[in-house]
């Protein structure tokens, strides 16, 4: 079944270049000029993935993913105009699965969909059922997308999920980023120690509140891995 990418931008070149290059590859397309469109279509369409960009009137993208973020888990593709470190950043905490800056090349944007598409909860879901991962108080559902503590659901984005199932199925292991990278993407993939970092405190942040200090374990010059899960506070 043919997935269906919502391309929010306000430059009419970029949305009918990346139509033309996602279509090649096989996905449907869908276009808004500005946030408010974008959020009535994402509402209309239902996309597996947004391609949002970060500058544009009326709402900006930044706006945009946060209203997203508060209703639902739709992958989110940044683009921005300009390889800001705090843009990158807080786009991240958002919520964003990647981030792309301009100029880009469209084969690179598809692929980076791609990528997204691979590790979220639809194509999980249609690639068969999987067990389900329980460590201590965590548990992950990754044939139901669902990540619970305590039996408490804890929303998450596509990549926070995935990020975490991989520690929690390999309790005893200590992951790179690097190493994440390549399980997360494929090798070769350019995303930074920094988007990793980013998610990883984004996962905190959306435990903590239930008393989930102990979520995530830190190993100072190596890398991360599932922590005790617990409970006990940070």
């Amino acid at each position: 079944m043919s997935r269906l990418i919502l391309i929010v931008d306000d430059d009419p070149h970029i949305r009918d270049v990346l139509s033309f290059a996602l279509g090649k590859a096989g996905m449907e397309t869908r276009e808004a000029g500005d946030g408010e469109e974008a959020l009535a279509a994402v509402e209309k369409w239902n996309p597996d993935l947004v391609i949002l960009d970060i500058n544009m009137p009326r709402l900006d993208g930044i706006e945009v993913c946060r209203r997203l973020r508060a209703t639902g888990d739709v992958p989110v593709l940044f683009l921005s105009s300009r390889d800001d470190e705090i843009d990158r950043v807080v786009g991240l905490e958002l919520g964003a699965d990647d981030y792309v800056v301009k100029p880009f090349s469209p084969r690179e944007i598809v692929a980076r969909v791609n990528a997204i598409l691979k590790r979220g909860g639809r194509a999980l879901a249609a690639a068969g059922p999987q067990a389900q991962v329980v460590h201590n108080r965590l548990s992950l559902d990754p044939e139901g997308w669902e990540a619970r503590w305590a039996g408490e659901p804890v929303e998450l984005t596509a990549t926070e999920f995935q990020l975490l199932l991989l520690l929690a199925s390999l309790p005893s292991k200590v992951f790179s980023r690097d190493a994440i990278i390549d399980r997360l993407h494929g090798p070769g993939f350019a995303v930074t120690d920094r988007t990793i970092d980013s998610h990883i405190r984004n996962l905190r942040g959306k435990f903590v509140g239930l008393g989930a200090g102990d979520l995530i374990e830190t190993r100072p010059g190596i890398g991360y891995r599932i922590g005790a899960c617990m409970g006990s506070a940070q």
